[in-house]
Formats: structure tokens, sequence, C-alpha cells
């Protein structure tokens, strides 16, 4: 990284704006968290949002990375002044702990686990949130300074960590450790990898070997898809420690799990822009379902380091083609050019919009991420292998390869025009084969040629390959024309998407009926916002009624094939569209396909969405933290028949949520349950699936289930009466089961306006 520096361009542009937002922000209120772990009191309070919740201190950790990886990218000692401030406090408060455990929450969780007794969820470990994935932050920036910046000092901190943790979980047998990952871990068999290539101390390798998910992994290694269900980003840093794990061993079995998990992922999970996954959680292969909560920001920054991983064993450029498309559909995408803020979900529902994170109140999972992506740019543009030198991504940069004596300048506008040029502004006439990647997009052939005269054409394995001792002056000029083509989803050829070239076409919307603002402290929010009629697009020939705009660079028109009311649509690229309704996907039919359908007509998941003031996905786990969920003898899981998580109380348990409601009107519940759902015998006895529901205790139903509606979804209207709601903005949704009985399953849970 330290090789490639940004010359102007959308990525220098982008970089910048990551830059600002990096220096504004405040070091001690990152801290804070860590201090309030071991009864300190804070220099500074704490920023609000996640970091004031029992996740805090995984900000910290992202915030570390992205210092580091800026400062490589930038030079700015403003940067390395804070990373080192940081890194000093946090070996300071290290100091006040006789084991060596730092991080922003107390370490109470970790002593249960440690003990071998612990309650574990998917999302809750040791009666705390996620306490591995959130720690793993903190180690992953340590490493990052150390890594990066030669930060000696994060060196001593991440060891002392990690030895406060091979010590607490050498106390757990093989059986229990397992049992502890059936939480979300985040990295941390990545990190220990790490940490054993940098000090060959064999205890870190063992532990990275621990981490190894054998529940997620082990089908992979075999070629196994059962990723339905699971929630996505906790899958993709266990594939990435499995990858570590094969560059350390060479134990085939860790990159066949990559490889395989990469390909079901990007072949059959992924959306137009890259992105994967809706309400965080994988759906069924070779399905592209749409919504607001699709494309988690972090999963796609994860595949990204991922494909960095599998790309070193294999210089494969479709690896960067897919690599290009997420970096610049999803992660350019994904920050706000003027206020430098991120997107947690990027939404797939046409007609909808961006929404990106407060400065101070937010600090998602993806806000983390988000600081670290625009100091990655630099990363992938190059790779090189020893006297190979493989261009892959046509950004605007400046070489240095300090032994061969070269500094290479890649001059370019591209996207904006369908050609790069790399000059060599230093070189000693040493042999380098430069390998110019053709993507999959390149509209006939590629052309290069060599200092005005040599023309080059034909590839091999993705590459125009030219060797020679390479001198001061010599000049590469790369043609690569573009094109519009169709995206066309997996699971239905009438919903498709533009691109052109590299790049996704959205179809800008404008602000009719758009909120106050799209930068909010809650990703949540605007869920369920009214939203607008999104033209069908009406033709046989779709390619061809799309012509660049006038006077315009990277704005496309359609003719008027807009339904109805013959409107033409403009397209520009999805990285260029903020702060305005869009669309990605369309609907597209032919005349007589358009003619029959009845497109006056909402279907019922439309209007239940236009009622909707509030709702939950039981077994999900933003929206369950969301909305307070409380439970007792409860659980749940995912139902691969239906493609929904459910959640189920039984023996006298329940579950609970806070829910919105507008208290000047009247509101329904909403309960959806699956149609085969009867009872059932656990251990031998027999449980009948009858509960009550309680709004604010008090009960508004006693429903039973029994087979009413044979393999199919259903929903039943439960009135809540209007003296429950007057003057309130929330309240609580219970579901109790007696003894003996189970109070759902329930796969959906949603309060609507009554009329």
């Amino acid at each position: 990284m330290e090789k490639v520096e940004l010359l102007d361009g959308i990525f220098k542009t982008s970089q910048a704006k990551g830059k600002e937002y990096l220096l504004y922000l405040d070091a001690d209120r990152l801290l804070a968290p860590c201090y309030v772990a071991i009864g300190k009191i804070p220099k500074k309070p704490n920023y609000g949002g996640w970091e004031a919740k029992p996740i805090s201190g995984h900000s910290l950790g992202h915030f570390l990375s992205a210092l580091a990886a800026m400062y490589v990218a930038d030079k700015d000692e403003r940067l390395n002044d804070k990373l080192k401030y940081a890194v000093s406090e946090l070996a300071y408060l290290q100091s006040l702990d006789d084991e060596g455990y730092v991080s922003g929450f107390g370490k109470d969780c970790f002593n249960k686990v440690f003990s071998g007794e612990f309650n574990v969820t998917r999302f809750e470990l040791g009666d705390s949130w996620v306490p591995w994935y959130s720690i793993h932050k903190i180690f992953a920036g340590l490493i990052d300074a150390y890594v990066l910046t030669e930060n000696e000092q994060a060196l001593v901190v991440v060891k002392k960590l990690s030895y406060w943790a091979k010590k607490g979980t050498d106390n757990l047998t093989e059986e229990q450790f397992d049992r502890m990952l059936y939480c979300e871990h985040g990295g941390m068999c990545e990190v220990m990898a790490n940490l054993y290539e940098i000090t060959k101390n064999e205890d870190y390798l063992d532990l990275a070997k621990r981490f190894y998910h054998k529940e997620t992994l082990m089908p992979l290694t075999e070629n196994h898809d059962q990723l339905e269900g699971k929630h996505a980003n906790t899958q993709i840093p266990k594939v990435i420690g499995a990858s570590r794990l094969y560059e350390l061993t060479k134990d085939e079995k860790y990159k066949n799990a990559a490889k395989y998990f990469w390909d079901v992922v990007t072949k059959s999970r992924s959306y137009a822009i890259g992105g994967n996954s809706i309400d965080e959680h994988f759906g069924k292969p070779n399905t592209e379902r749409l919504g607001v909560t699709t494309a988690e920001t972090c999963n796609t920054y994860n595949m990204l380091k991922l494909t960095e991983h599998l790309y070193a064993w294999e210089h494969d450029s479709e690896y960067i083609d897919y690599y290009e498309n997420a970096l610049y559909n999803h992660i350019l995408a994904s920050q706000d050019p003027e206020s430098g803020m991120k997107t947690y979900f990027v939404s797939t529902k046409p007609g909808h919009f961006k929404i990106y994170c407060s400065p101070d109140d937010s600090f998602w999972c993806c806000t983390g991420t988000g600081m670290e992506n625009p100091g990655r740019y630099i990363r992938n543009i190059y790779y090189r292998e020893k006297d190979n030198l493989f261009v892959n991504l046509f950004i605007a940069s400046k070489l240095r390869l300090d032994d061969k004596g070269i500094v290479l300048r890649q001059e370019t506008k591209f996207p904006e025009e369908d050609k790069t040029k790399l000059v060599f502004e230093e070189a000693a006439e040493e042999l380098m084969t430069i390998n110019i990647r053709v993507p999959y997009w390149v509209n006939d052939e590629a052309k290069v040629v060599v200092n005005g005269s040599e023309e080059y054409s034909k590839s091999h394995n993705g590459y125009i390959a030219i060797e020679r001792n390479w001198k001061k002056g010599d000049a590469i000029d790369i043609f690569m024309q573009m094109n519009v083509h169709v995206y066309t989803s997996k699971d239905d050829s009438h919903k498709i998407a533009f691109m052109y070239g590299p790049l996704v076409l959205a179809g800008a919307l404008g602000k009719e009926n758009f909120p106050e603002t799209d930068i909010l402290d809650d990703h949540l929010k605007l869920n369920h916002y009214p939203g607008i009629a999104v033209p069908t697009l009406v033709t046989d020939r779709v390619e061809e009624c799309i012509k660049p705009a006038y006077g315009s660079t990277l704005t496309f028109e359609t003719e008027a094939i807009g339904e109805p009311g013959h409107k033409k649509i403009k397209l520009i690229p999805f990285y260029n569209l903020h702060h305005q309704r869009y669309t990605i996907y369309w609907t597209s039919m032919t005349a007589e396909e358009y003619k029959h359908a009845e497109l006056s007509k909402m279907d019922f998941e439309e209007i239940m969405d236009k009622l909707t003031i509030d709702s939950v996905n039981p077994n999900e786990q933003q929206p369950e933290i969301e909305h307070g969920m409380k439970c007792e003898n409860s659980n749940s899981d995912y139902s691969s028949e239906v493609g929904k998580g459910w959640r189920e109380a039984l023996d006298g348990g329940y579950f609970s949520y806070e829910m919105k409601v507008e208290a000047a009107n009247e509101v329904n519940l909403v309960v959806t349950y699956y149609g085969e759902d009867k009872e059932c015998f656990i251990d031998g006895k027999r449980y009948i699936r009858e509960f009550s529901i309680y709004v604010d205790g008090v009960l508004i139903a006693e429903e039973l289930l029994n087979a009413s509606e044979p393999r199919s979804l259903f929903n039943k209207f439960y009135t809540i009466p209007k003296e429950l709601t007057e003057g309130k903005a929330k309240v609580e949704v219970k579901f109790v089961s007696d003894k003996e009985k189970i109070a759902g399953r329930v796969f959906e849970v949603r309060i609507i306006n009554k009329n």
C-alpha cells in the first residue's frame, strides 16, 4: 500500500472526504467506554448510538485501522498523531488491569465464558452482546497500527491482550469452545493468524485454529451451501480467517472453504451493485429479493478483503471484475460526498433512498468499516509478483517500485472516458512484465498501444502481457470500449438493471415525498417511509432505448418508455446518486405483457408497506435489539421452507417487543404465522400452540395454531384498543405461553394504521 498514491479523480476526492471525518472524530470520546469499563472517569463523554450500547468500543478499533490505512495513503501526520495518542491511551488503560485486558466494555462476560458455564445465542454470549465481535475490532486496529505504521507500542498492547485471550480460552474444552463460537465472534481467527505471522508464536496459530468455526466452514470445505438463513456478515470474517490459515499452513481445506464461499456469494447471492443479504441474512440461492434493508455495507467491505486473498493465490481477472463492481457501485456509493457520512444498508427497493449515519450518534458497524474504506482505495489497483506487475484497476495513481527504479503514473479520467495511460516517469531499464487486465465488460476487445506504435490485443487469463526492459518516458495507452448492457435478476427476467462498463446506472427520481433529512442516528427509522410510484419500462428493445444525454458526462436517458405516462428516465452512475430517490432495478415488459398486467392494482405487500408504522422480523439481530426484545424460555431460528426467521416461547415463557404507534390513529397488530404449525411433542411431552397476546400488559387476544393454512404463511389482524395507544409513541407487544404450551411460531410482527 505504501507504494501507491492516488492522483486527482473520484477516488482521491472520496478519500479526502473520508479523511475529514477521521480528523473530526475525537479520540477521547471513542476511548471513553474503555475508561468506564474499568471504573475510571473518562476524559470526555462517549459518543451516542452504538457507542452508548453494550457493543461500545468497536468503533475505536475501526478508528485505529482507518487512521493507519489513511496515514499510509495520505501521509498526513495529524492522522499518525491521533493514532499514536489512541494507542498510548490503550496502553495506559491496559496497565491498570492485572490480566492485560482492555476494551470498551467490562470483562465480566468473558469471565463467565472462561468458567465454562455460560449462556450463548447467535448474538449474546455470557450475558453480553457479541463480545468477541466487539473486542476483535480493537485487536485488528492494534495490528493494523503496527503493520501499517510500525507502531511498536500497538504490538505490545495487542500481545498482552492476546495473552489474556489465550489464557482464558485455555480453560475451555473443545466442546465448550465450539459452543462459544455459536455467537458472532467477528474476525478472531484472522487476527490470531495475523499475530502469529508477526511474532511466530505458535500459541497464536493454535488459537486461530480453535477460532475456526466448524459449523459454518466444514460444509463449505465439502462444497455444501448451507448459508440460507445465516447472518451474512457473521460468516464472511470466518472465511477470511480460513484464508489466512491456508496462507500460513497450506492446508487445502481452508482454501477450498474460502473459494467455494466466494463463488456462491458472488454468483448466486449478490445484487447488481456487488452487495449481498437482505435484513442482514443470506436468502435462498439465485434469488434477488428487493427491499429497503438490503446490501449491508460491512458485508461488501469484508467481501473485498476476502477477494484480495483469493486473487493473491490465483491471479484470475474474474476476482477483480467482482472487486471493481463492488468498489464502484457499493463502497464508493456508500459515502455521502457532501457530509462524508456512511450507509448501513443500501436499499434496492424501487423508489427508495439512501440513509446515512450521523457524525456523533450512530456508530453502526457500517460506520466503522465506512471509516476504513476511503483509506483502502489504494489497494489492488496494482499487484506485484516478482517481475510481474498486474494493472487491475483504472484509477488515477502513482506507483513506486524502488528495487526496479520504476515510478509509474496512471493518467486517466476513467470511467468518464474509456481509456487510461501508463507513463514511466522513472525506469532503470530493468526487465518487467506489465499485465493489463481486460475486464468482462469491454465491448469488442481491449487495445494496448506501447509508445504510440506497437499494438497488443491478445489476452491470456484476462490479461494482456507486455514484457520488456522499460525505460524512462515509455508510455502504454489502453483503450477499453464501454457500452450500456442489461443486468438481469437471477430470479425474475422482468427485473433488470442497467450498466455502463462496470458502472450500475440508477434512475434519478428526484425528491418527491422526500424525508426532511436522510442523515439519521437510527438507520431503521425510515424503513416504512411512504414510497412513490416507479415507472415500468415498456419496450421489447430495452438496450437500444438508452442514449447518452447531450452535454452531460456519464448521464443517460431512455426514450419515452416509462409507463404510465410515456416518461423518459434519467440514468446516472449509482455512486453519483445521493439525497434523492432512485431505482436500481426496473420492471421491464413488452407492450403485450404490459397490456395484460394489472398495473393499477397494488399487491398485498405494497398495501401493507404503505400502512405499516413499525415491524419486527424475529430471529434477526438488529430488528430484535432495536425493538428492545425481552424474552424468557424463548428460542428462534430460520425456516428454509418459507424463507423467514421465527421466534417462539414455551412452557410459561414469553417474548416481547417495543413497537412504535401513532397516538392520533387507530392501529392494528398484524402477526404472521405458518399454516402448518400445530401441537408437537418435546421430550415426550405434548405441547399445544395456544398463547396470549398483550399490549402494554393488557390482554388483546388469545390464539391457537392448529394447521389451519397448509404450507403457507398467513397474517392475523388484531385490533389494539385506542386507549392503549393514546399519548404514546411506543407500546410493548408481548406473546405469552402457559405451562405445557407454546407461543408461536411468530414470523413477523407489524403495527399498521387501521385505515
